[in-house]
């Protein structure tokens, strides 16, 4: 089995699996529970680095951490390389432990900015970026990127090589072009070839459902480690699974109906408590979905999540399940 655990800079991991960032997702509610499920590290949501700039209360509540979150990774996004610097510095002074920039969000609204996957277009841009962090903070600076914008501009071996020259410490590669999205199935060749062209720590990103997908992409690229983003929406136990079967081929089990639904449950409270009831339980109707797949008649279960008000009224709904079904 794999042995080597990945480092990043002077950050060890304690395993493969990390979780990746997802917008909607990854906020510190979630990462929490992820890192108590086994993820290696974490990682935030995308941040605005013009939002911390122009001092943005919103984006600088995306900045909260858990005190037992480490090592926790804030994700930047922007396409100025000074006001990325200023960025970093704000991250680096609210303890993360590492850095990222974002050069692979694919979303209109990013793009149309010459951020996100838009900057795999401007490789000299990327660069400069880099070059600024690393030159701002003395946290590791890293780098998610797609493999390109699309089948005709593969280019992430020209990043990634750009990228490691101006100092990143690791990179995370989505396997999939921008005009790609989420749809087709991961180039797990072209993140092999990455792996192949530089020498600090790539994570292979894209089509991991399990610690025997996990093994095998680990196998076929050379990848050091696992970024896991939505197959471990509604299952955090993902990462000690995969953890698990890379550490010695054990096969974990599948969460009961009974632990989904109170993990669901625990989500929720999370939530209430970092950003209030109201939007808390309008947000978990979308985390609840993820919950409840593979239980029995959940169509029900989701139509009354759907028009829940309130934190008691969705967990009531949660417990007459439990009830019903013998949970």
């Amino acid at each position: 089995m794999v042995t080597e655990k990945p480092k990043i800079g002077n950050i060890k991991l304690n395993g493969w699996a990390v979780l990746a960032p997802m917008a909607g997702v990854s906020d510190l509610p979630y990462r929490v529970i992820a890192m108590n499920h086994g993820a290696a590290m974490t990682t935030t949501e995308m941040v605005s680095a013009k939002g911390l700039y122009f001092n943005n209360e919103k984006t600088k509540n995306m900045l909260k951490i858990h005190e037992g979150e480490h090592p926790v990774t804030i994700q930047l996004f922007g396409s100025d390389p000074d006001i990325m610097a200023f960025a970093a510095k704000e991250v680096q002074k609210v303890g993360a432990d590492i850095v990222d920039i974002n050069m692979g969000c694919p979303m209109h609204k990013i793009v149309r900015n010459g951020e996100g996957s838009a900057l795999m277009k401007n490789v000299s841009l990327a660069a400069d970026i880099v070059k600024s962090m690393v030159r701002a903070v003395s946290v590791p600076v890293t780098v998610k990127m797609r493999i390109g914008w699309d089948e005709k501009s593969i280019n992430c071996i020209e990043l990634a090589q750009a990228v490691e020259e101006a100092g990143a410490a690791a990179i995370t590669v989505h396997g999939r072009t921008r005009s790609e999205m989420y749809m087709g199935h991961a180039h797990w060749d072209v993140i092999k070839r990455v792996v192949e062209s530089v020498a600090i720590p790539v994570f292979g990103n894209g089509d991991v459902v399990d610690g025997i997908s996990a093994k095998r992409l680990m196998e076929e690229t050379g990848c050091a480690g696992i970024a896991i983003g939505r197959a471990a929406w509604g299952n955090p136990w993902i990462f000690r699974s995969v953890n698990a079967y890379l550490q010695d081929g054990s096969i974990l089990s599948e969460p009961t109906a009974g632990e989904k639904l109170g993990m669901a449950e625990l989500h929720l409270k999370g939530l209430v408590i970092n950003k209030g009831e109201y939007v808390a339980v309008r947000e978990m109707r979308a985390h609840a979905s993820h919950y409840f797949r593979g239980l029995r008649k959940a169509t029900e279960l989701r139509r009354g999540i759907m028009k829940a008000q309130s934190e008691k009224e969705f967990i009531d709904l949660l417990h007459v399940y439990k009830k019903k079904y013998d949970l």
